[in-house]
This record gives structure tokens, C-alpha cells and sequence, in this order.
């Protein structure tokens, strides 16, 4: 497996396959045209149907419009076979002439690849990538998940880790003092703030549970007005990592140093879903999306609360078992309807997740690696009108929002 910074991207929102992804595409392809008078871009499939909401093309354009005059052509009823993200990038000199052309795929989480070359087949990290084979090997050294990540990492891992929670920090905060109307026209107001006001009006209980909706509001909501925020795995599931850690450092007043090492440890467990499967809304749905940003979630509130190597993967498991068949439909291509909200009920689900695993030894019948198989089976059989084409499910309210 590559390195978990690959599930940790920070970056700007809202979306990492349909943001991140193209605005790195472009990046890439004009740094070998830097001479090109032209530029023209296809996009495919799940990219062209949901791009304008999730401002794939503005991204595209950032890039490549101060140095030439740039065209991008909409294909959302053309799939290409690799993934549906697909992407043409095609340069022209100033007689007209075609310099290159390019074909790539934005497959999840800001990963980019395509038939001869593949960000998921970088420097690999891991030598083990099923978590059976981890705690298997947890259990018989004594180890912690942290402990296999940081062995495999190195001791840099913990700077960049330290950085990724700066940033998902940040988001909270910008995001609880935010206020005003989302961008994209469903007039959608930010919630953040009021949510975490009433919360402070509740006895322990409740006020617990309204302040995780307010930071996962906050930050989701972020994401949603193209803010600073942190891949968990994903943009569109950015809200369910710092809602659950931010919680629990604030209310359990745990280190730092210990919110790293969860970090690590969801980590790691996002990276087994990515390399054996997909965190791809277009190519899985939302299940790995949020469901997995849930499991994560999940996972490190159990390493927090001192969980065994098996109460781990029984909290992480729960937490992604429980989101299969989820899927991606955003009400006008918006990471707005219905994913903000997922953020939130993912996040308090996580808790859940966490408090269950933890009454029990960690024994259990269905295995995390069983569940990510179902999972990637489940979105192999879902219909493309459920992949983040706005084609169905919710999206088809557009014309009643």
C-alpha cells in the first residue's frame, strides 16, 4: 500500500475527484505545454453530468486559462471504460497544430490514473494490505495500528499528520463562525453555528451530540464554498474525521500527540478501502465516501478510548458495514443535499461505532476486509444514475428544490 498521506490530501473543496483531481490533471498536463496557444478539455461521464456543481471546470481553469485560451467540452452520457471520471486534455500550438493529448481519470480522493500510469501504483509503503494481516500482526508483537504505520512510515509522518489536524482544526473554527447562503443556487443557509448555540442550551447528553453536528456542519460546510479542508477520505466526507477527533479533544482533553496517533490509525484503515477497493462516490457511490470516512472515524475514536487491536476493526468495521449500499446522488451536482448532512449523522454514527465495540471483546462473525469487498461488489452492481451522475435517488428532486 502507498503512504496514508494519499487519504489525507489538503486542499481546497468541494470535491476530490471532481476538484482536486482535475485542477492536479491540469497542473500536470500544463507544466509538459507551457508553449500551447490553446487548450480544449472533455469531460466524461460522472465528471460532466455533477462538474459545474462541483466546480470541476473552474478548477480546470484556474489553471490552464492564464496561459492560454482554454474551451471545455461536456460529455455526461459518454462513459469511458476505465473509470467515469474520465478527462481529455488536448494542447494546440499557435498554428493550430495538436501538441499532445491526454486521457486521465480522477478515480477518488484526488488520485489521478489511466491505463499506462497509475498514482495508486507510487512508492508502496505498506507491505501488508488487508487489516487481518495487520492485526494479526498487532496481536503478535503487541503493537498498536500507529505503531505499524509509523514503522512503515517513518518518524516524518507525524509532521505531516501534525499539519493535516492544523488544518481540519481550522476548518471548525472558520466554519463555526461562518454565516451567510452556500454557493450554487439551492439557497441553502450555513447551519454550523446555530446548530452549536442550541447545543449549548441542552443538558450533557444532547449538547454532547449537537456540538459533533456543528463541527461536522462546519467543516462539510466549508468544503461546500470551496474552503481549506482535509481528504478523510474524500472532500465530499471531509466533515466526519474532524468532527469526531475535535469532540473528543474537547470534551476528553486528549493530547495532540494521541489525536496523531488515531489519525494514523483511521489512516490506515482508509488506505486498505482505497487500495482494495475505491473511496470513489462516481465509481462506489457514497458508501466510499462517507461510509468509509465513518469507519475511520470510528477507528480512531476506539484507539482514543484505549481499544484492542480487535475492538479497532470491530468499531471500523461497523462503521463502513452499516453505509453499504449508500449512494452518491447530490441534488443539482452540489456536495451540498444530501452529503452535508451525511457528514453529521456519520459522525455521531462513528461515536456509536466506538461505545458498541468497546462493551464488547471484539469478537465478531463479519471481518473489515469482508465488508470492503461487499462494499466494492455493492457499488460494481450499483446503477450509474446512483454514482454521483445526479441521474437518480435524491437528484431527481432537483426540479421540486
Amino acid at each position: 500500500m502507498e503512504s496514508i498521506k494519499q487519504i489525507y490530501r489538503i486542499g481546497h473543496g468541494p470535491s476530490s475527484s471532481h476538484t482536486m483531481g482535475p485542477m492536479r490533471a491540469a497542473q500536470m498536463f500544463l507544466d509538459r505545454n507551457k508553449e500551447a496557444a490553446r487548450f480544449n478539455v472533455t469531460l466524461y461521464g460522472s465528471l460532466a453530468a455533477t462538474g459545474k456543481g462541483h466546480m470541476t471546470d473552474a478548477a480546470i481553469l484556474e489553471v490552464l486559462r492564464p496561459v492560454a485560451e482554454t474551451t471545455i467540452v461536456w460529455e455526461p452520457k459518454v462513459f469511458l471504460p476505465f473509470h467515469p471520471n474520465g478527462m481529455l486534455f488536448e494542447a494546440f500550438g499557435a498554428n493550430g497544430e495538436k501538441m499532445e493529448a491526454w486521457t486521465v481519470y480522477s478515480i477518488g480522493g484526488g488520485t489521478l490514473a489511466n491505463e499506462s500510469f497509475s498514482e495508486l501504483r507510487n512508492k508502496q509503503v505498506y507491505d501488508m494490505h488487508t487489516i487481518r494481516e495487520i492485526q494479526a500482526w498487532c496481536e503478535k508483537t503487541g503493537h498498536s495500528y500507529w505503531e505499524y504505520v509509523e514503522q512503515c512510515e517513518g518518524p516524518s509522518i507525524w509532521d505531516y499528520l501534525a499539519e493535516v489536524w492544523d488544518v481540519m482544526q481550522e476548518a471548525v473554527h472558520r466554519g463555526l463562525e461562518a454565516e451567510g447562503i452556500l454557493p450554487g443556487g439551492l439557497g441553502i443557509r450555513r447551519k454550523a453555528s446555530d446548530y452549536m448555540i442550541r447545543a449549548k442550551g441542552y443538558g450533557s447528553s444532547i449538547k454532547s451530540r449537537g456540538m459533533v453536528y456543528a463541527y461536522a456542519l462546519a467543516v462539510s460546510e466549508e468544503n461546500a464554498c470551496g474552503g481549506k479542508i482535509v481528504t478523510a477520505p474524500t472532500c465530499g466526507s471531509c466533515g466526519v474525521m474532524p468532527a469526531v477527533l475535535y469532540h473528543l479533544k474537547a470534551t476528553r482533553e486528549f493530547r495532540d500527540s494521541r489525536i496523531l496517533r488515531a489519525l494514523a490509525t483511521a489512516g490506515l484503515f482508509g488506505n486498505v478501502v482505497r487500495t482494495n477497493a475505491s473511496v470513489s462516490g462516481a465509481e462506489v457511490g457514497c458508501q466510499g465516501e462517507v461510509g468509509v470516512a465513518c469507519a475511520m472515524a470510528a477507528g480512531a475514536a476506539s484507539q482514543l478510548f484505549g481499544g484492542t487491536p480487535a475492538q479497532i476493526e470491530y468499531a471500523s468495521e461497523m462503521g463502513l458495514e452499516h453505509h453499504l449500499g449508500l449512494t452518491c446522488d447530490p441534488v443539482c451536482g452540489l456536495v451540498q443535499i444530501p452529503c452535508i448532512e451525511r457528514n453529521a449523522f456519520a459522525a455521531a454514527r462513528a461515536l456509536d461505532a466506538n461505545t458498541f465495540s468497546n462493551f464488547s471483546d471484539g469478537k465478531h462473525r463479519v471481518s473489515f476486509d469482508q465488508v470492503v469487498e461487499v462494499m466494492r461488489q455493492t457499488g460494481n452492481d450499483l446503477p450509474s444514475l446512483y454514482k454521483e451522475t445526479s441521474e437518480g435517488g435524491l437528484a431527481k428532486m432537483e426540479s421540486q428544490v
